[in-house]
């Protein structure tokens, strides 16, 4: 089990002032991340304008600057439809990276997700199969994807804990029906951030927590960066509190 640093996501320059928007902040964040206790790193690549961006330029000039600077550390990027705004393109954009990712991450919700992981399979990089509710799990399992990803990356978006508690154990209850036992990480959002890193703690799989997810620290303050909160949820691993 480990703890993912999801460092961008699709927030706004906004959300919080240390959100890193272009390849070196990333490099540089990524780097304090992992020496704060982050495995491994989830990033949104960034073009013109510091908006989130497929296209070979933007992840070839990401993901070098993330090897440079965080040597060995596994790197996975988004691969969300709403980026490109248009599947061929996102398929087009798969295709020309130049500088491979680890992984990706690949939404069951989104119409292309079959197609989508079939490229990158195509190009050696491992799928996180992103399932953010039941349906999403029964899609993982009808597609017969399940036995073939990395991993089966759980996230929650309901806010009212109970409904997002109820969500997250159905669609473990559909992994566990059809026998797919790939390694889970599971993750809240927001509102539901540290209690969803308790609960992946306590049950021994793996979260992630980052600017992509929220700001907050568990005590309620804001934290100084993606760093800080990576080390609150080491030490959630680590003491069970």
């Amino acid at each position: 089990m480990i703890v993912q640093a999801c460092i961008n996501g699709a927030r706004s320059a906004d959300f919080h002032p240390a959100l890193p928007l272009d390849a070196d902040a990333m490099a540089r964040d990524g780097a304090a991340s992992v020496a704060a206790g982050a495995a491994e790193l989830h990033v949104h690549a960034r073009g013109a304008e510091r908006q989130e961006s497929l296209a070979p330029e933007a992840m070839g000039r990401t993901v070098l600057a993330l090897r440079r600077a965080c040597p060995g550390t596994l790197i996975g990027v988004s691969t969300g439809a709403w980026i490109e705004k248009d599947d061929l393109r996102t398929l087009v954009a798969i295709a020309g990276w130049h500088e491979l990712p680890d992984y990706a991450s690949v939404n069951l919700s989104e119409t292309a997700a079959p197609v989508v992981m079939e490229s990158l399979r195509q190009r050696g990089i491992g799928i996180e199969a992103g399932l953010a509710s039941i349906a999403d799990a029964e899609r993982l399992v009808s597609l017969d994807h399940g036995g073939r990803v990395l991993r089966v990356l759980i996230e929650i978006s309901e806010q009212a804990l109970d409904e997002a508690f109820a969500v997250a154990d159905g669609i473990e209850k559909v992994l566990e029906r059809a026998g797919i036992r790939r390694s889970i990480l599971l993750h809240g959002e927001d509102a539901t951030v540290w209690p969803f890193v308790q609960r992946a703690a306590g049950r021994k799989l793996s979260t992630r927590v980052g600017l992509e997810d929220g700001k907050e620290l568990p005590d309620g303050g804001i934290a100084a960066g993606n760093a800080a909160l990576v080390a609150a949820a080491v030490t959630i691993y680590r003491t069970g509190r």
